[in-house]
C-alpha cells in the first residue's frame, strides 16, 4: 500500500482540511487517525452513527451500507472520497 494523498477533505465547519491517503480503508479511519472526533458503534454500515453531510464531491462505497442514507448524507465508516471533498460532521 502505497501512502500517497489521493483527495482532500474539507470539514465545512471549521474549513480544516485533512489529506486522505490511499492506505486509509474510510474516511473514519482517515479522521480518526488525524484526531478528528467522530461518532461511530459498528464500522460496518449497520448503524449509521457515524452519518456526515456530504457538502460536496462524490464518494466511492466499500460495500453497500445497510443503514438508510438519505440524498447528501454519508457513512464515513464504509467510504472513501472519489476526488477532493468536503463533509459537515454531525
Amino acid at each position: 500500500m502505497s501512502d500517497s494523498t489521493t483527495a482532500s477533505i474539507t470539514l465545512a465547519q471549521s474549513s480544516q482540511r485533512i489529506e486522505f491517503n490511499t492506505g486509509c480503508p474510510s474516511l473514519l479511519h482517515c479522521l480518526e487517525s488525524k484526531k478528528i472526533d467522530v461518532a461511530f458503534q459498528c464500522r460496518e454500515g449497520y448503524c449509521g452513527a457515524c452519518r456526515a453531510i456530504l457538502v460536496s464531491g462524490n464518494v466511492e462505497y466499500n460495500e453497500e451500507p445497510l443503514a438508510f442514507v438519505r440524498e447528501g448524507e454519508i457513512l464515513l465508516c464504509c467510504c472513501k472520497p472519489n476526488g477532493n471533498i468536503s463533509i459537515n460532521l454531525k
